[in-house]
């Protein structure tokens, strides 16, 4: 499905036509191995499906270059060896066929050591045409950015819970809306221990959504295929 002339949704990522850049945001690999030593008892599933469904969209889109738009990793302030063996194994994977370039997120302090090792380059942001690509945690103000029409981020995990009687599920989900005259396209987190952030009852964190209504907002919800649920005012349970 198309979220934006030319960017296409592809499952958890985005593809960007004619170049074929496929961005992918918040793999997080590393997090159960951190959520387990703060006492929670996560099995390790993360980075399999992970790997699984990257496998899947490179098999279908076949991009020539993949953008990693942020937290890459989960820890802050170190690089543990689940971290180290994992996003070489990741990068392995995505460097097969593409070029792969890192936008460096908040959480990833410390990206240097595996970069340079798997020779990729990291930068702040990428702009391709109209579009500017960068994580979302602080808003940029380059040049490159004020010349942009469109912008992609991350780093919000967006998603939404639908009830149906007694039941609840939380849906991961794309947002389309504006920033100040821009488009934004905000994208759902490739990490599979949780949904993320339900957009309708959680405190955002982007500066791009903090302290904004998103009710204009469109949301495009990811099941077994796309969703257009159309904008956020027209969910019933939105607060």
């Amino acid at each position: 499905m198309e979220i934006s002339k030319g960017i296409q949704i592809q499952g958890l990522a985005l593809l960007i036509k004619p170049e074929n850049i496929l961005v992918i945001g918040d793999t997080h690999i590393g997090m159960e191995a951190a959520l387990n030593e703060e006492g929670m008892l996560i099995p390790r599933f993360q980075f399999n499906e992970i790997m699984q469904e990257t496998k899947k969209i490179i098999k279908k889109t076949k991009p020539k270059l993949i953008i990693l738009n942020g937290d890459i990793k989960h820890n802050f302030g170190s690089i543990s060896r689940q971290e180290w063996q994992n996003t070489k194994k990741y990068l392995e994977l995505l460097e097969k066929n593409s070029k792969v370039i890192f936008i460096k997120g908040n959480h990833d302090t410390i990206l240097g050591p595996i970069a340079e090792k798997q020779n990729v380059e990291i930068k702040k942001h990428y702009k391709i045409r109209d579009i500017y690509v960068c994580h979302g945690h602080e808003i940029p103000r380059d040049k490159e950015y004020e010349e942009a029409k469109r912008i992609i981020i991350g780093h919000e995990h967006p998603a939404i819970s639908l009830r149906e009687g007694p039941r609840t599920e939380k849906y991961k989900c794309y947002l389309k809306g504006k920033h100040e005259s821009k488009e934004l396209i905000v994208m759902p987190s490739m990490t599979m221990v949780n949904e993320g952030t339900d957009v309708l009852k959680e405190k955002l964190l982007s500066p791009f959504l903090k302290d904004k209504s998103i009710k204009n907002f469109e949301a495009y919800l990811l099941g077994d295929k796309v969703y257009y649920f159309g904008k956020i005012q027209g969910f019933s349970n939105i607060n």
